[in-house]
């Protein structure tokens, strides 16, 4: 069986014609203006938890970074699976594409669909690496996570996503062929990580009334 191709984000770029933007557009500075929650009772305890252990973030290695930080992230951000959306973990995408065969297996994904299936994803989150000894390269798996969504979608609405690396965290929106990269959000970082869990929020906000319309 030939290996997977592994991207570099700045061959996928040149290969499928697309722009890279660092000034905000106008989706991104909505979806980036948020007000910070007020966590109370069990929600604020997660967070205080959180927060006391990300010191730990760098010598985590993939899997434990996943399931004892970013997880519980995901979850105050109101962004796993509930009645209206589906959400999964190591979810596979395929697509063939301007006669490339596009794969990949996105860390966490959300979208329409019901049950164990999904109809259209929406917003893409790649990749749980720990800052020591990264593989891959995880904006590029990013990127074709959205060119396979575009694909299969073919409905022209934006696609939302993040990059992770270590304790890093950026926020990505992909318009037609032009994605947009946020400023870094350091979630060892008491702010930013309440200002992380407020964007995720507000994602679940633009899902439900604007996406999945």
């Amino acid at each position: 069986m030939a290996k997977k191709k592994e991207w570099k984000e700045g061959e996928i770029v040149l290969t499928f014609g697309l722009k890279m933007l660092i000034k905000p557009t106008k989706l991104m500075k909505e979806w980036l203006n948020v007000e910070m929650p007020i966590l109370e009772g069990r929600e604020l305890g997660n967070f205080e938890d959180l927060a006391n252990k990300a010191h730990k973030i760098n010598i985590w290695n993939e899997e434990s970074l996943k399931m004892k930080f970013i997880s519980p992230v995901l979850e105050l951000g109101r962004v796993l699976e509930e009645e209206g959306f589906v959400s999964f973990f190591e979810k596979k995408l395929a697509a063939k594409v301007k006669n490339y065969k596009l794969s990949v297996k996105a860390d966490f994904v959300i979208g329409s669909g019901l049950m164990d299936y999904m109809e259209k994803p929406y917003f893409h989150f790649q990749e749980y690496k720990p800052d020591k000894h990264p593989t891959g390269d995880s904006m590029a798996q990013l990127l074709e996570a959205f060119l396979i969504a575009q694909h299969e979608n073919a409905d022209g609405k934006p696609l939302y996503g993040c990059e992770v690396n270590g304790a890093i965290w950026k926020f990505v929106i992909m318009e037609n062929d032009t994605y947009c990269v946020s400023q870094s959000y350091d979630s060892s970082k008491k702010e930013d990580l309440l200002q992380i869990i407020a964007i995720l929020r507000k994602f679940r906000h633009i899902l439900e009334t604007v996406l999945l319309k």
